[in-house]
């Protein structure tokens, strides 16, 4: 089973970014909070979410076409890679997301972006941030613009959630995190 810290090894040798670090924690802290939510292994999600963008530093054009390959030879799961693969569904590739944390990764990979843009916006960070702030943000199609509101919405179809459930146990998740994700107060 792929721990978190093995998956900090693992993205270590393809990754040199800060910000692609820090997108990888956010990514595994959510990811966090919906394992919590569904009664699954925290710890578990947490490596698949921080795993998941393995190969996009080196090959971004490309992304996630090499990572099945390297991730098996490194002793990373089919499961664990299908897991991983899954979050490019419709956009990089056609797999299908199925289970609860493919279909949570799916999702809060484009997720975790508004919620840590709108963070970095507040005098207090993500410490004070409330639904209604974020569902304001994420309304708002200029802002995060990057960020697939599409593909969030998808993902929490395939969930049978709203937007505004994911989001409200990303935020609480990510909260615990705040100083980890440079999300705390200004000071």
């Amino acid at each position: 089973m792929l721990t978190l810290e093995r998956a900090k090894e693992l993205l270590n040798t393809t990754t040199t970014e800060a910000h692609l670090f820090l997108h990888a924690m956010n990514v595994s802290v959510a990811m966090g909070g919906l394992a919590k939510h569904f009664g699954e292994n925290e710890q578990y999600w947490m490596a698949i979410g921080y795993l998941h963008d393995y190969d996009y530093e080196q090959y971004p054009e490309e992304h996630l076409q090499h990572t099945e390959k390297p991730l098996l030879k490194a002793g990373v799961t089919a499961e664990e890679v299908r897991a991983i693969l899954s979050h490019g569904y419709g956009h990089c590739n056609d797999v299908e997301p199925v289970t609860n944390l493919e279909k949570s990764l799916y999702t809060v990979d484009e997720l975790t972006g508004i919620i840590q843009a709108a963070a970095r916006m507040r005098p207090m960070g993500i410490t004070d941030m409330e639904i209604s702030s974020f569902m304001k943000k994420f309304k708002d199609k200029k802002f995060a613009a990057k960020c697939d509101r599409g593909v969030i919405r998808k993902g929490c179809e395939m969930l049978n959630m709203e937007v505004k459930e994911v989001a409200a146990i990303c935020i609480e998740a990510m909260k615990a995190y705040a100083t980890e994700l440079q999300l705390g107060p200004k000071n």
